[in-house]
Parts: C-alpha cells; structure tokens; sequence
C-alpha cells in the first residue's frame, strides 16, 4: 500500500475544504449491499476515498425558524462544491498514473435497478462508505452524523485503483445518537419512525431506523407539500396537500400535485435533478438532517424552533414568509378557487 499517496490524498482532501476524510479498502467491503461494492463504478477499484464537507451551521436556526431559506442555497452550493473536490481529486489521482472516478455526492442514480432511476439507489452509497472509513456513525435518521456536525454534511467518493492505507471505523459504543427521535418527531411524511433494523458491513453490525417508501420523503422534501398534519406548523414548502396513509396512494397524490407544483415559485435558488417536474428542485425540508446535532440541548432547541416557526405561505409573486396557523388559514381561504388549488387538494 502506498503511504505517501495515501497522505498525500488525505491533507489534499482537508485543504481543498472538506471536514472529515477516510479511505476503504476491497478488503473491508466484502460483507453489506451492493452499494459499498467499489468495483460497480470502476472494474478496477481497489481503494475508495470518502469525505464530508460542512454546511454552515450558522444557518440552521434561521431556516427552521423560518426567518430565511439561505440554508437552502448553502446545501446546495456545499453539495456543488463537494463534487468539485471530488473532480479535482480523481485528476490528481489519474495524472499519478492510476484510475479514478469521482461520484456526484447527490442526484445521480442507478439504471440498473429494478425501477431504473426511479428507486433511487446511488452507484454507492456515501454514508455507508463513510462509516466503514471511521468519518462518523450512523444516525437514527439513516444518515451519517460526524463528532463535529452532527449529520449537517455533504457526503462525496472518489474510487481508485490505487492501494491505499485504509481508515478504521468509530467504535459504535461511542456514538452519541441516543435515538431520542427528534428527527422522527419532526418528519412529516411519517418517512421515518421508531422501528429499527439492523445492517451488517464490513462484519461489524449497525442498527438504523427501518426505511419506508422514498416518495414520502420526496413529498415533502421536494416542497409538493409540507404542512404538519396539525396544521401548527409547515417546512418551507407552501403546499397544503395532504400525505396519506396508504403508499399506493402516496404516489398517485404526487403525480396529481404536479401541476400545482409547477406553477408555484422557486425563489431560494434550485439545483437540477433527473426526477423533478421542470428538473429544478430546492430544498423546503431537510429537518431529520439539520436538527441532528452531537448537542442534545441543540437538537432539543432546533427541534423546538421548528414546531413553533408558523406556517407558509406564498404571496402572488412567489415570496413566502411564515405567519400563525389561524392567519395562514384565513389568507387560504380568501384565496380565489384557481389560485387556491396551487396549495391544497380540491
């Protein structure tokens, strides 16, 4: 294996922006799903560099108070971002002599799924990666959550036929997710809950929350819809249809939301993916990631912003702002029938 790439990988990685860094090894991938399998992307894979990048934290609260939607853009600049570290990464690597690969951090998937692009299964899967490299644990929330950031990160990977020094994983015993479920609390489309499952990578077993159908949490991350089905309080979506029960239905509900999706505004700045009506999208969501914090006070507090932050709405030109539940309420209904339908089911 070799050391002085190794190391000369590792602080390139940190000095370009990123967070945290690890590497894996076909030797520690040989147990788990087809997505930690280096060789899918890249035949000749022996190595794997995973990395996290920050989002800004200073934003958090702002966005779940629902004072502005910069986080919103920072997500999506971020996530640029990791991809580039990601590009500049694989062209050291190749000038170097050896293959590599860059994978997007988000938004690409497999063809070759059962459901083609639509199950939305990544070429690998970063957070898995990320664990087995030691970059963090594994949240109650099915996502990576770091020492430093909790899960308020942008994962990327780079693989490389280079032999590399691996990482070693966090030991599980020292993660600080105390499943206190908040994240679910918070999460709308009832995407994630209380249930458990337990996965087993690199011969080491992990227990994350059980996953439910992904267009619940497209639903509502996507910004088709986000009210609280208390009506107390909303994401930053300002749809008001319902999310039902019934996963059959579930999906029906989003084909029949599209219009109305198209014609509202997208002010806070979007990012292009494969499967969005007009393929441009913005975050209105994101709670289960950003209320995650290695804090407990923190998580308390951003989860507590978040269900006193109103509901939204959107004005004729597309600006939205938060106000009461009764006020937000009266501004529906005063609404006329063609414009009303933009916002709730008929």
């Amino acid at each position: 294996m070799d050391e002085e790439l190794t190391n000369l990988i590792k602080k390139m990685v940190i000095d370009l922006g990123a967070s945290e860094v690890g590497i894996v090894s076909n030797e520690m991938i040989l147990n788990g799903p087809d997505t930690i399998d280096l060789t899918y992307p890249l035949k000749t894979a022996k190595s794997a560099i995973i990395f996290a990048v920050s989002l800004n934290q200073d934003l958090i609260d702002e966005y779940l108070g629902k004072v502005n939607q910069k986080m919103n853009l920072n997500k999506i600049r971020t996530t640029t971002f990791a991809g580039g570290i990601g590009l500049e990464l694989e062209g050291l690597i190749r000038q170097l002599g050896y293959d590599a690969v860059a994978l997007n951090p988000n938004y690409v998937y497999r063809f070759d799924s059962e459901n083609g692009l639509d199950d939305r299964k990544p070429p690998l899967s970063h957070i898995f990666l990320g664990l087995i490299s030691g970059i963090g644990f594994l949240g109650h929330n099915g996502l990576l959550i770091t020492k430093k950031d909790g899960a308020a990160i942008v994962l990327s990977t780079v693989v490389t036929s280079a032999e590399l020094i691996p990482t070693k994983p966090l030991n599980p015993k020292d993660n600080y997710c105390d499943k206190c479920n908040l994240c679910v609390g918070a999460c709308i489309p009832k995407y994630l809950n209380k249930n458990e499952v337990e996965i087993s990578l690199n011969n080491l077993k992990y227990k994350t929350r059980e996953y439910k159908n992904k267009k619940r949490c497209v639903l509502v991350c996507a910004g088709y819809t986000g009210l609280n089905p208390s009506k107390k309080w909303s994401t930053w979506s300002s749809g008001r249809f319902d999310v039902l029960d019934n996963d059959e239905e579930l999906v029906e509900s989003i084909k029949q939301h599209v219009p109305a999706y198209l014609k509202r505004k997208r002010n806070a700045g979007v990012f292009y993916h494969p499967l969005a009506p007009g393929y441009q999208m913005e975050y209105s969501c994101s709670t289960c990631q950003l209320i995650c914090h290695p804090d407990k006070d923190v998580r308390k507090k951003r989860y507590n912003l978040i269900r006193s932050s109103g509901v939204v709405i959107e004005d004729e030109i597309g600006n939205r702002m938060a106000i009461s539940p009764e006020k937000a309420e009266k501004y529906i209904n005063s609404l006329n029938e063609d414009r009303k339908k933009l916002f709730v089911d008929e």
